[in-house]
């Protein structure tokens, strides 16, 4: 296991298919593999975005038929990289469920699918501004964390909405993530708040590195999503950063040592105790 990887992280403003959606990501991807990453991550919804439900529902593909995801492994194996799609916007395959399933994918240099997540946390909210999202009205809840493992250690998955619930985090971190994916697709007001601040304090809590890819922009649905996609060290410091909306391709280089060095320094993974609580 290598502790130096290179990684870029994708930031984009998806479209609303799932074939403009590739046409849209792969020329990123490419300029990144190009530029010497082995591990390239992409945000929330890099098949499609597009929350009106009739077109929504026509952009729906199974996970194994969807143009974006065929795509994106051949792609992989073209160029021989570890691509993490944030997640793919796929049929659930629950049966009597017509909701769809928000998905991590880890797609190997060979173009194989090593790991899936589902979203866990759905996101449902009035907000002051007016603007209101109900997530649990056409994204199926997963059921499961994951840890990926890869050739530097463990990447636990976690998408968007995820970030607000600081124990999922901690135990991927205590089942041996030294890297933590956050791809979003987060609401500007909210964005704007919390993005950072919730991603520093991640990272500082688990002692991991933090890679945010984000989509940015106003939709072709409407909605409007704060990009600023980051890269979090495992002490908390920003390692690198992007500081708009627009589509574009964030690069670092990783000393995946810190991971070890943070956590010795404030082990506090390892002081978990059992407490009651007093009403």
């Amino acid at each position: 296991m290598t502790d130096t990887l290179d990684i870029a992280l994708i930031q984009t403003r998806t479209p609303a298919t799932a074939a403009e959606g590739l046409a849209h990501v792969e020329p990123l991807i490419r300029r990144a593999a190009a530029g010497g990453a082995q591990l390239i991550l992409t945000p929330e919804g890099t098949n499609f975005l597009e929350q009106r439900r009739a077109l929504r529902d026509a952009a729906l593909s199974d996970e194994d038929a969807d143009p974006a995801v065929l795509g994106l492994q051949a792609l992989a194996a073209e160029l021989g990289v570890w691509l993490l799609v944030g997640s793919a916007i796929v049929r659930s395959g629950v049966e009597g469920d017509p909701r769809a399933a928000n998905r991590s994918l880890l797609i190997d240099p060979g173009g194989a699918i090593t790991a899936r997540y589902d979203k866990l946390h759905v996101f449902d909210v009035d907000l002051p501004n007016g603007e209101t999202y109900r997530e649990s009205a056409s994204i199926r809840p997963g059921e499961a964390a994951v840890l990926a493992q890869t050739p530097w250690g463990g990447l636990g998955l976690t998408i968007c909405y995820d970030l607000r619930f600081p124990h999922l985090h901690r135990a991927l971190a205590k089942a041996g993530a030294r890297l933590i994916a956050v791809p979003a697709a987060f609401t500007r007001p909210t964005g704007e708040a919390h993005w950072e601040v919730l991603l520093r304090a991640r990272a500082i809590e688990t002692g991991a590195f933090v890679l945010a890819p984000a989509q940015g922009g106003t939709h072709e649905d409407g909605r409007r999503t704060w990009g600023r996609s980051l890269v979090v060290g495992p002490w908390g410091e920003v390692v690198a950063r992007l500081d708009h909306d627009e589509p574009g391709v964030l690069h670092a280089r990783l000393d995946l040592s810190a991971v070890e060095t943070a956590r010795a320094s404030v082990p506090a993974l390892r002081h978990d105790r059992d407490f009651d609580l007093i009403l």
